[in-house]
């Protein structure tokens, strides 16, 4: 595979092809079955991790009913991200919250989940920053309680942005591009600590504006495997 095609597939897929993420659901009967069952190898490495409950677990526990709402959430999701992404990857919000260290200062990953995911960016990785690139329709769907992180990220002293851009909209992401690379040239510029950049799944728009700071203001070289090999793939 080209790095053209890799880089397009991986990271900039959200900017050149799209259609709205609500357009795609309604329309999922068109939209061909996927295993289920199968964790892309290129998922940030999360392949070898699997979270598994006793039959007599779900049968028998309230939590099943939650769990199959959110195991629903999931399929309808990655569903339309491989047919407007076109590419094999997954997210698995089941999973927690998952990332990946780009360079000393930059981490790129999924969106934090609860409060305690602030705790370990904070206590693990130094995380002095956070761009959030999610709409709030994004946070509904995945029921995430953004009050709650807000304020948990402002009692350990992390500075919470947000640049919000459409999932899988091309032309939202491009309009929405300079503002959130300079937020994030300027967070980091501060020198205070890590900046951790999500989107919902970490697989489109976080990638997207991390590549594109990386481009204008580290002079990074897009056509470089090295370079590609830093965000997973």
């Amino acid at each position: 595979m080209k790095i053209m095609e890799v880089v397009g597939n991986r990271c900039f897929s959200s900017v050149f092809l799209a259609a709205p993420l609500e357009d795609v659901l309604l329309n999922n009967k068109k939209i061909c079955a996927y295993n289920h069952g199968m964790v892309s190898r290129h998922s940030f490495r999360l392949n070898k991790i699997s979270c598994k409950f006793p039959e007599n677990e779900l049968g028998e526990n309230p939590r099943s009913q939650i769990l199959t709402k959110s195991k629903n959430k999931m399929e309808e999701y990655n569903i339309a991200m491989k047919k407007m992404m076109r590419n094999p990857y997954e997210y698995h919000h089941d999973l927690g919250m998952n990332y990946t260290l780009i360079a000393d200062n930059l981490i790129v990953g999924s969106q934090p989940q609860k409060p305690e995911d602030i705790d370990h960016l904070k206590q693990e990785e130094n995380v002095a920053y956070i761009l959030n690139l999610q709409q709030d329709k994004d946070v509904e769907y995945w029921g995430i309680d953004l009050q709650a992180i807000v304020k948990r990220c402002q009692e350990l002293g992390i500075r919470h942005m947000r640049r919000p851009a459409r999932d899988f909209d091309p032309e939202s992401l491009r309009n929405g591009l300079p503002k959130a690379v300079s937020s994030l040239e300027w967070a980091i510029s501060e020198g205070k600590g890590k900046v951790y950049v999500h989107c919902s799944a970490g697989l489109g728009r976080a990638p997207a504006v991390a590549i594109a700071y990386m481009f204008w203001f580290c002079g990074m070289n897009v056509s470089v495997p090295t370079h590609i090999e830093l965000f997973g793939l």
